[in-house]
């Protein structure tokens, strides 16, 4: 014996709404995972060049996000580009940076020096 399950019929319009719903959610979660790519080498970047430690590294990168305005994943591109062409940063990214990790290395060698 078979059972069928009532099939529920959607408006065509109505598919239309979910597939261009569904398009915009793929697009976003596309759009995520390149960026956590991006910032994740960019943290490879600091780790290799300043020696800091993996959660550092992230946070030097998302405070000179917050203190410049620029958008996390375009400050990791900004630091990736410039560990691949040996160029400066821009200044305000440079500049942030540089405090960053200043103030992370302060805090890192208190850490690791006890006394």
């Amino acid at each position: 014996m078979t059972t069928s399950r009532p099939q529920h019929h959607m408006p065509v319009n109505g598919r239309e709404d979910v597939v261009a719903r569904l398009e915009r959610e793929n697009a976003q979660l596309r759009h995520a995972v390149a960026s956590h790519a991006t910032v994740d080498q960019a943290i490879g970047v600091l780790l290799a060049e300043h020696r800091l430690e993996p959660a550092a590294g992230f946070d030097v990168l998302r405070e000179v996000s917050q203190h410049t305005n620029i958008k996390l994943h375009m400050v990791a591109e900004a630091v990736i580009e410039s560990a691949l062409r040996e160029e400066p940063l821009p200044q305000p990214v440079d500049q942030e940076l540089q405090a960053a990790l200043q103030r992370h290395s302060q805090t890192g060698s208190s850490r690791h020096h006890p006394g």
